[in-house]
């Protein structure tokens, strides 16, 4: 089991992050391989919509996302955690959701089949300080056509309301723990609708 995680916050050691360590841990116990890469420490630009990729499917900004995207082919599955700015998801994630562009040109464009032949599974952590019954559901639809836009079927995630000082998810009864058994069941290869997470994160 491959697991790529990406971490969508500025706040190194905060409450995302920590979040999606307890995640990845569990993975690693499960014996899975996994790499994180945190947003803010690789240089990721927005798409410029140059329109270079319409004919071969190839981003041709050059920056990480050079290095990124075979990373994101060969990965069984993707994590992408970020908090909650202003109903949003943080704006380096959204660059990386806006670099997709190139693979959705891939899938829906070019018709391509997709690499390695096998379908991803898409996993969101999220959490945000204000606790509004529709504080996920933007973010989530993003994250869901992210996805679907590097052949992966997104299949929920885990969400955390009410969550702002840092390290305040640590009080929290039940978050690191999920986050580790999620990430331990994903890690030992268990079929998607054996995860423990949640797929409409409306109260």
């Amino acid at each position: 089991m491959n697991i790529l995680a990406f971490q969508g916050s500025p706040r190194l050691g905060g409450n995302t992050d920590l979040l999606l360590d307890s995640f990845l841990n569990g993975a690693k116990e499960a014996q899975a391989r996994v790499e994180k890469i945190n947003l803010y420490r690789v240089q990721i630009g927005p798409c410029i919509e140059c329109g270079e990729c319409d004919e071969t499917g190839e981003c041709v900004i050059p920056d990480d996302m050079k290095e990124i995207y075979p990373k994101i082919d060969a990965a069984d599955v993707i994590v992408v955690a970020s908090p909650i700015f202003f109903y949003n998801i943080t704006s380096r994630t959204q660059a990386l959701v806006e670099r997709s562009q190139a693979r959705w040109i891939c899938k829906y464009v070019l018709k391509k089949e997709p690499p390695y032949g096998r379908e991803k599974h898409g996993i969101f952590l999220s959490l945000g300080a204000t606790k509004g019954k529709k504080l996920f559901e933007g973010p989530q639809r993003v994250i869901r056509y992210f996805f679907d836009a590097v052949y992966a079927r997104y299949e929920g995630g885990l969400f955390y309301r009410g969550i702002e000082k840092k390290g305040a998810i640590k009080e929290h009864p039940s978050a690191l723990e999920e986050a580790y058994k999620l990430g331990k069941v994903v890690g030992q290869g268990a079929a998607p609708e054996a995860w423990p997470l949640v797929r409409d994160p409306s109260p």
